[in-house]
């Protein structure tokens, strides 16, 4: 969610208008409006005061599957259970190799 959305969100929650918001954060009116409507990006500490303000808080949770490589699943997933066993065996086995000779080098 964009903090426009937030900060408007959080200020109408309360029932505030632009000016009560900026008396209570000690953040100037035409900066909040300019968040508001897109215009101004503020510092993450800049909507965690304008949260605090209004009684909120913001949580950031981690989604799952951002920058993975799904094609991997779906082929893994084509494979029989024996043949995604005998994959995985095989991958440990090299893994197991390629530290043996980490270690070697040491």
């Amino acid at each position: 969610m964009k903090a426009s959305k937030i900060v408007l969100a959080a200020r109408k929650r309360m029932g505030l208008t632009q000016r009560q918001l900026a008396e209570r954060t000690g953040i100037p009116q035409p900066m909040i409006s300019a968040i508001e409507r897109g215009h101004q990006d503020p510092r993450h500490s800049t909507v965690e005061r304008i949260l605090a303000v209004t009684d909120q808080e913001l949580d950031i949770v981690m989604r799952a599957g951002r920058g993975v490589d799904r094609t991997q699943f779906v082929e893994s997933l084509r494979l029989t259970p024996l043949q995604r066993l005998r994959t995985g065996v095989a991958a440990s086995k090299a893994i197991d190799r390629l530290v043996r000779s980490a270690r070697r080098v040491r």
